[in-house]
């Protein structure tokens, strides 16, 4: 035979309590009446769901990965800038020398 509940007693409680004008019994029986309630109502524990953990050194390396190859970058894009300075310096003097060539050229056609 199975155990009575909280909740069993507290029924018992209140029939044999309906019967009897005795206050003190009626009291009881609310009494155990609502004990069993609180212990059946127990709180619905909600179970919050963290994030996944993930290494902060994966981040850490991306980062520095990042800054390096930016810093890499950085300094092609200054040797470009050298190399483009270079090339119009190379090309003006050129075109210099060959327009002082042809200047030569043309004066002695003409004498």
């Amino acid at each position: 035979m199975t155990e009575p509940t909280p909740l069993d007693k507290a029924e018992a409680a209140v029939r044999e309590a309906e019967g009897s004008t005795d206050v003190a019994r009626i009291v009881a029986a609310v009494l155990a009446t609502q004990q069993a309630m609180q212990q059946q109502a127990t709180p619905v524990v909600q179970q919050t769901t963290q994030p996944a953990r993930r290494p902060v050194g994966l981040y850490i390396a991306a980062g520095i990965g990042g800054a390096v190859a930016l810093s890499f970058l950085a300094m092609a894009a200054a040797l470009l800038a050298v190399a483009v300075a270079i090339g119009g310096v190379c090309a003006t003097v050129c075109l210099l020398v060959l327009r002082g060539l042809w200047a030569d050229y043309q004066n002695q056609k003409r004498k």
